[in-house]
């Protein structure tokens, strides 16, 4: 069984990073890395994307940084659990 440990300095899997992205009621965004310890958040898009590039280049040295980021903007609805 495979368990969460700091990914620093680890190369990903692929060539890319995937970042759930979610809009906050109140304004701005936060991005969060699937399988990754990497968050951030801005108040535009645009401002988001380079926050995400920050925080990668951050976590990874040059040698080891994906070359691709995806954002998937994701929309949160509440539903009942119960049929």
């Amino acid at each position: 069984m495979r368990t969460d440990k700091s990914k620093a300095g680890k190369k990903p899997r692929g060539e890319e990073i995937i970042f759930l992205v979610e809009e906050f009621s109140e304004g701005g965004f936060e991005a969060r890395a699937l399988g990754f310890s990497i968050f951030t958040e801005a108040e535009s898009i645009s401002e988001l994307k380079q926050a995400i590039r920050d925080a990668v280049e951050c976590h990874f040295s040059a040698k080891l940084r994906p070359p691709t980021l995806l954002i998937g903007l994701c929309r949160p609805a509440a539903f009942s659990s119960s049929s």
